[in-house]
């Protein structure tokens, strides 16, 4: 017995190594595949306005993001346009982006964005993931504070349920979230910290960095958490499998 207890202990030892030493190697991998959304204005200052977080997909000119990330006005007339930002820190460049698709009950967004091909990342399939498996997303926390460095957490999947919980009482309900308890879809809980620049991260596996969810730090909390005096500090993900709906609605 006492063996055999041994054995187990070192094994788990063995794979807590194994994620940590490849955790290295994929954020390497698919730092080049993130890249900050937002707007760009020449006459502006800063011109840049930095609103959250994207990631490329597909043949390297399609970048997946949060409905809510996008601007809901863009002053076309003094040449504010949509962005993405490619690079980090003072290397960073702007491409022009257009949105191809907006998908409003999941909270995602498709863009297309001008100039040369990004490594794209792969997606893998939500029903495979399970709790307790651990996972990382890299985005730019309070990016307009920090600048476009990209940061990576690491969390365990705490839990998977419903976006929308039943309330008590009819006066806690909302038009966004009578919507949505009527089109209700599991998300991922995560027990690491996000923060607002953190929406449209890419939530991926620490070994393959395959995409499994996008991090979600307003739509989600806000239905789940309404009828809280003080929301958690609880991050949230859309699974992976309604991003694949959506690029194929998009015809790619």
């Amino acid at each position: 017995m006492k063996r055999f207890l041994l054995f187990i202990a070192m094994l788990i030892f063995f794979m807590a190594q194994t994620v940590h030493s490849s955790l290295p190697e994929t954020i390497e991998k698919i730092k080049q595949s993130i890249v900050g959304v937002g707007t760009y204005q020449i006459t502006r200052s800063p011109p840049s306005k930095l609103m959250g977080t994207g990631f490329v997909i597909g043949d390297g000119h399609y970048v997946i993001t949060n409905h809510h990330v996008t601007p809901e006005f863009i002053d076309e007339i003094n040449r504010e346009q949509l962005s993405v930002f490619v690079g980090q820190g003072k290397k960073a460049k702007v491409r022009a982006a257009s949105i191809i698709m907006l998908d409003d009950i999941h909270d995602l967004a498709l863009l297309k964005m001008s100039g040369n091909p990004l490594p794209a990342m792969s997606l893998s399939r939500a029903e495979n993931v399970k709790e307790g498996e651990l996972y990382a997303f890299t985005g730019f926390p309070i990016g307009a504070a920090l600048g476009l460095y990209p940061v990576t957490h690491r969390g365990i999947i705490s839990a998977i349920s419903p976006v929308a919980i039943p309330v008590s009482s009819t006066q806690t309900l909302d038009v966004k979230m009578i919507k949505r308890l009527r089109n209700p879809f599991d998300v991922f809980q995560l027990d690491a910290t996000a923060y607002p620049g953190n929406s449209g991260s890419p939530l991926y596996d620490v070994k393959t960095g395959a995409v499994i969810g996008v991090v979600n730090k307003v739509f989600i909390k806000e239905t789940k958490e309404t009828v809280l005096e003080k929301p958690s500090g609880i991050t949230y993900a859309i699974p992976v499998n309604h991003v694949s709906d959506l690029i194929k609605k998009a015809g790619l």
